[in-house]
């Protein structure tokens, strides 16, 4: 896992996200989400510098397309916002869950 990834992982583990359930590496059909709460519907993408370069963003994108028409919401962080605004970051998921 990268070391964004494991940052994040730390506060989402457990129950440590307002008592709501997060999961690491879900398949969704040929895709997989870094960590999605089934009972929000709520997936959360690391979005690492391969994200940024060729067609990453347009597949990004159109992956994100698919799996919304499930029902569920994404939400997005980069690295650089998790390393350096984890607590925006975590507030950002709780607001995201209360919706």
């Amino acid at each position: 896992m990268p070391e964004a990834e494991v940052i994040l992982w730390s506060k989402r583990k457990g129950k440590q996200m307002s008592g709501y359930k997060f999961r690491r590496q879900v398949s969704v059909g040929p895709f997989v989400i870094d960590f999605y709460c089934p009972s929000q519907k709520v997936a959360i993408e690391i979005d690492g510098e391969s994200h940024f370069v060729g067609g990453a963003p347009r597949e990004d994108a159109e992956r994100q397309r698919w799996i919304e028409q499930f029902g569920v919401r994404f939400i997005r962080f980069t690295n650089d916002e998790i390393r350096g605004n984890l607590d925006g970051v975590l507030m950002s998921i709780e607001q995201t869950l209360a919706e």
